[in-house]
């Protein structure tokens, strides 16, 4: 039954990509394009897991304002745990690699989404950087997993600074979406999935910030985040 379950949750993902394609074709590039598929993929994908996602706190995410929207990397069903949450006119980044994928990732470059290659730092600096001037200019906001890969459930791992230098540069707040630490093979009865929490935190203010205080504020947010989420496993919910 679980692997079922899962099957069909992951296999709901090109269809639904597929259907996106029409949307994308018909307004390339509108950055309500991910927001609307991903809201589709994740209601499907947690309907089929049989997956609870309790969430606190999503009154803090800024919703007529640009963010730099920043989340904890466990799995690969965190697609279906934080599709959702994207607020309006939001780009996220992503790595390459990504491009290839069959439907998603044609539909992923076709909703103004960001591809970027880890490997070459220096252009994804450059990226990073004209996506904080689109920010700006176009009153966008970006989702970015600052952890730069999956942690698999183990501890918040250490940041990337491309994250923290967009919303300095774009002078646009921080909002932080945790999810606790979870197991994605984790079943209960009948194969359904544990439920697994989120929290988002209230905004970090950028204001007056420079680049000189990108390590400060990538201390800050970091240890924000971890609380959250040792807060989150050990049953304390606010």
């Amino acid at each position: 039954m679980r692997f079922l379950r899962a099957l069909l949750a992951w296999l709901s993902v090109p269809v639904l990509c597929l259907l996106g394609l029409f949307l994308c074709l018909a307004r390339p590039f509108n950055p309500d394009n991910t927001r609307i598929l991903g809201w589709a993929i994740a209601h499907t994908g947690r309907c089929l897991l049989g997956l609870e996602r309790p969430l606190d706190g999503y009154d803090n995410m800024p919703l007529n304002r640009p963010t730099v929207i920043i989340a904890n990397h466990q799995h690969n069903d965190d697609l279906f745990l934080m599709g959702d949450l994207l607020p309006p006119r939001t780009v996220a980044i992503g790595k390459a690699s990504l491009r290839w994928i069959p439907f998603f990732g044609q539909v992923f470059w076709l909703g103004g989404n960001v591809l970027i290659d880890r490997k070459r730092s220096s252009r994804a600096v450059a990226v990073i950087q004209t996506t904080a001037e689109a920010m700006t200019r176009e009153r966008k906001s970006l989702w970015i997993f600052p952890e730069g890969t999956r942690s698999h459930g183990e501890n918040l791992q250490p940041f990337k600074k491309g994250a923290f230098y967009a919303a300095i540069a774009a002078n646009t707040p921080i909002t932080m979406v945790c999810a606790e630490a979870y197991r994605s093979e984790a079943r209960g009865r009948l194969g359904r999935r544990r439920p697994v929490r989120l929290r988002v935190l209230p905004p970090v203010e950028t204001r007056d910030l420079s680049s000189d205080d990108v390590p400060e504020l990538m201390a800050r947010c970091h240890r924000e985040m971890s609380q959250a989420i040792h807060e989150m496993g050990t049953g304390e919910w606010a």
